[in-house]
Order: structure tokens, then sequence, then C-alpha cells
């Protein structure tokens, strides 16, 4: 997922979930040869920390123990300066080393705290060890010994970070942006299910940009571009386009409509690698997708509904029931799986797509609206 939203802001992928795993195995080996013949004891501060303390102490080598304290110096996405301690250690630290991991440092405000609550706890030694650090906005004259990562001062939420108690279950960092000003829609279904129709009466009532994989393979096919060529060569036999030749028709499409309100994808994606190449292409330029609709009928009605299609439309996959079978396999076996991967971003919206045009497209337009 490229973009976010939580409460009334958006939010655009800025570290990835993988970059924060290194970096967090790292900082933990480097602590545990520090401290390979002691047992230091870690205390997290909660909220935020609960990820990097669970993975930091999965990566540490040694023997050690766990607690937490909590502060709070957050609202919204400012930080109120004031620092309050809500849950304090409870052990006898005399003697020991402590190391406190944080989150994120960037006032220092929290940190000077920190030093202040530890100052008469008697420790052998008082470490801090920061995934995330702001050095523009560090007003303090204080020391921190390990950082994972410095980053600028923009506001961050993700991997245990929250906006007003959202955003602190994803496992990538995702960094304040601007709202997308696009309303892009995935038109999903199997083939045969009528998203022509519909995509054609929702483009003139949303003044959006319908884009149909299908109309531009058939464009390609018909100028014979070395790209339409190698369509054709898989679509006479009810096969799907490899990804990359439909990537690039796709984007390509794209750009000639810079100036568009939004876009509705017919047709595409059909893969998870697709879908994952237009969240990005989308969030490269500042969107993101609004939702997959998708139109639901009984595939021996579509079968029915394809043959007679054939009659008419001279297309030679809708003349053959064989391959028409094949295309629905295919749907089943690469495409539908999308349904999953779009409704672990909740923007999965299946409607009912058997009745009156007027009825599904009443019924598309109550889920278009609201997202």
């Amino acid at each position: 997922m490229s973009i976010i939203k939580l409460h009334d802001k958006y939010f655009k992928q800025y570290i990835s979930e993988e970059k924060i795993q290194t970096v967090v195995k790292k900082m933990a080996q480097e602590i545990g040869r520090e401290y390979q013949n002691e047992t230091p004891i870690f205390i997290g501060i909660l909220n935020g920390c609960f990820m990097y303390m669970a993975d930091f102490i999965r990566e540490y080598p040694g023997n050690c123990e766990v607690s937490f304290v909590k502060l709070a110096s957050y609202t919204g996405t400012s930080s109120t300066g004031a620092v309050k301690q809500l849950v304090g250690v409870n052990q006898d630290l005399e003697g020991r080393i402590v190391v406190i991991l944080e989150d994120i440092i960037d006032t220092g405000n929290t940190l000077e705290e920190i030093y202040k609550i530890f100052s008469d706890k008697k420790v052998k030694q008082l470490k801090i060890a920061t995934l995330f650090f702001k050095p523009d906005v560090f007003r303090k004259e204080l020391p921190i010994d390990h950082i994972g990562m410095s980053i600028p001062d923009k506001f961050i939420v993700g991997y245990g970070l929250d906006y007003d108690n959202l955003g602190r279950n994803f496992g990538a960092i995702y960094q304040l942006t601007t709202k997308p000003k696009m309303k892009n829609i995935v038109l999903f279904g199997p083939p045969g299910v009528g998203k022509g129709t519909q995509a054609a009466i929702l483009k003139a009532k949303y003044n959006l940009v319908h884009i149909s994989t299908g109309d531009i393979f058939r464009d390609h096919i018909k100028r014979q571009t070395e790209l339409g060529k190698i369509a054709q060569s898989f679509m006479d036999y009810g096969n799907f386009v490899p990804d990359n030749v439909t990537i690039d028709m796709l984007e390509t499409e794209i750009e000639k409509n810079p100036d568009a309100h939004g876009f509705i994808f017919d047709g595409f994606p059909r893969t998870p690698t697709q879908a994952v190449a237009l969240d990005k292409y989308l969030t490269d330029k500042g969107e993101l997708l609004s939702g997959m609709v998708a139109l639901e009928v009984p595939e021996e009605t579509l079968v029915t509904r394809i043959l007679e299609r054939g009659k008419t439309s001279g297309r030679p996959d809708d003349q053959d029931e064989a391959k028409i079978r094949h295309r629905f396999h295919e749907y089943h076996t690469k495409t539908e799986v999308l349904k999953d991967f779009y409704s672990e971003q909740h923007k999965y919206f299946g409607i009912n797509g058997v009745g009156l045009v007027t009825d599904i497209t009443a019924r598309l337009s109550e889920v278009i609206d609201n997202i």
C-alpha cells in the first residue's frame, strides 16, 4: 500500500518494511557485541516502540531483560512540548546496564524526561538507542548512543507510530503528503460482465478517463505495432497478455491524459504484479487508487452472454466456448487473487452485476460516491 488515509490526512510510503528490518537487525547486532558479556535491560518507550522493541529483541544475540515506560508528548501531528510520565519502571536498576529503545527522537523533550527519570536509579550505564532521529529539530545537549536512521522533519506514521491513534499497525513508514486530487477506480470482474458498458456511463457521470486494456490491445493490433503483435499472439488463444507488455501500454495511455480528473481502469490490473505496478505508478504522481469495484455475475450466465456477443463482435475469443472457458480459468487462477489484494487495503467493493444496466449503474455509483 503506497498511499494511506488516516482520519483526514494522507500519507505516502517513505521507508519500506524491508529497510526497517535491516536497520533494526544491524542495531541489535551492534549493541549485542557491545554487551556480549553482560545482561542489559532494554526499556521500551510506549506506545510507539512496541514493533521496534519486538523486532529488536528477536534479533538480539545475547541474554537480556525487557521492560517499558510510557511517556506522551504528541497530539495530532505536532509535539505538545509537555511530557508526562504515565508508567514508570518498577525494577531495581541499581548497578544495571539500561538501554532505552526509542522509536523516534525529534525535539528531545521526551529524551530529557528519560534522563530525569533515570537520574536517581544508580544504573551502571544508561544508553539511548533510537530507531529514527530528526537532527533538524533536536534542541537538547543530550547524548544519543545509537541511531538507526536520521530523517527529515516530516511527520511519519507506521511501524508503531501513529496519527491520533491510527497507523501503528503498518509495517512500513509513511510520510505526511498532500491529498490526492484524482478519483481512480478499477472496474473489476470476469469476462463478459459488462465492464465496458458501465465504464462508458461512469466516465461521463464522473468526468473520468476510461482506459480499457482490451481497447488498447486492439488498437495496437490494428496498427500492427510490436506490442500489438505480442498481445495478439496471446489473445487469440484466450491467454492473458504478459504483465510487462500490459504495463507499458497502460502507462503510455495514462501519459496522454495529463489533465485528467481521474481514471476508470477496465481490464487492469489483472495480476498482483500489475496491481503493485499501478500502485507505484500512481504514488510516484502523488495519487492513489480509490478502490476496486467488482461486478459479480454467475459464470454460466456470462458464458451464454459472451457466445451471444460473439455473433456480432467478430472477436475469435468470443465465438469458441472452449476458449471462453479457458478465459474464465485464467481469471480464477490469476486475476481473482486481486480480490484479496485489495480487500487487505479495504479497497474492494463487490457489486451485484445482474439486472438492468441502470440498476447496476446505481449500485456502482453508490459505492463510487463514497470512496
